[in-house]
């Protein structure tokens, strides 16, 4: 629940930001009135524009600074030059997987907390970051480990972050457009219909109702996020079986399962990770990450 409020409250930050400067675009530009000088309404008109605008911009930004802000956020050490032999075995690791895959060598990090875990991130295949957590290095063997890397170069390699932002614009468009066409609704039935031209409908009322609006719309949306990061697991499971054996994903997979409470990274990272918290009830549709024991099932079974 705490990194679902974080995402909401980072998202609805990016949006506030965003419609500041729509807003001030639309006073340098007369946006409003060119669409109602086009003979179209000029509010949708308006609404449609600024939610196609400021939806992709929200998600194409956070997939701009996304490496950025896990290094900050983890406190990622990357691996510019091995120390250890442990840290020339993980470059060593993920440069064969990166090759077989056929992307550029990504950054390789660590992490340093307890749960074993890891994540992959980045805007573009070929300039992305795979890091681990130490409580990983420590908990799994060579093979396990071996398994989760290919996991997440899979990750990278099918280009899921992109999909996952694409898909995001798309969803944040709709709920944008949808909040505001709502707020327009009832701030009209307010005033009992008396119908103005422009920026009229635009009153304190209709801030209000778009905002609610905005986050009961965005709270449903996150349902669709998080069955295409489930679906995405699957496909990241049958790659690090692929790059590594299937055997070693299954046993990496079975170690996490032993582990006791596992934790969500914090964020976006935690669509990206390998292992994600336990669940129950209603609460499942939230979850990043399917059940361990499903994955386990679809790599024995051979479902994909």
């Amino acid at each position: 629940m705490k990194r679902m409020l974080m995402l909401m409250l980072t998202n609805f930050a990016v949006v506030a930001v965003l419609g500041v400067v729509w807003n001030i675009l639309d006073s340098m530009f007369g946006i409003t009135a060119m669409f109602h000088q086009m003979g179209l309404p000029s509010e949708f008109g308006y609404i449609a524009v600024m939610a196609l605008v400021m939806g992709f911009a929200g998600s194409f930004i956070s997939l701009w600074m996304s490496k950025g802000m896990a290094k900050r956020s983890m406190g990622v050490h990357v691996i510019e030059h091995p120390q250890t032999k442990q840290e020339r075995w993980l470059v060593d690791v993920v440069q064969r997987q990166a090759d077989k895959a056929g992307i550029k060598m990504p950054e390789v990090g660590i992490f340093h907390t307890p749960e074993p875990n890891a994540f992959a991130t980045g805007a573009r295949k070929n300039d992305a970051l795979v890091a681990v957590s130490s409580g990983l290095l420590e908990n799994m063997t060579a093979d396990e480990v071996e398994a989760v890397l290919g996991h997440e170069i899979s990750h990278v390699a099918n280009g899921d972050m992109v999909t996952q932002t694409l898909l995001q614009g798309v969803l944040n468009t709709f709920v944008i457009f949808f909040s505001r066409v709502v707020a327009y609704i009832v701030g009209s039935l307010m005033r009992g219909n008396n119908n103005q031209q422009g920026g009229g409908a635009y009153g304190a009322s209709y801030y209000i109702v778009s905002m609610v609006a905005q986050m009961l719309l965005g709270f449903l949306a996150s349902f669709i996020v998080m069955w295409f990061s489930r679906y995405r697991e699957f496909h990241a499971d049958k790659g690090g079986a692929n790059l590594a054996g299937r055997d070693k994903m299954i046993a990496a997979l079975r170690r996490l399962q032993s582990v006791n409470q596992p934790h969500d990274l914090p964020g976006e990272l935690a669509a990206f990770g390998i292992s994600g918290g336990l669940k129950a009830g209603i609460s499942k549709l939230m979850m990043t990450h399917p059940p361990l024991e499903d994955r386990i099932a679809a790599l024995e079974s051979h479902k994909y």
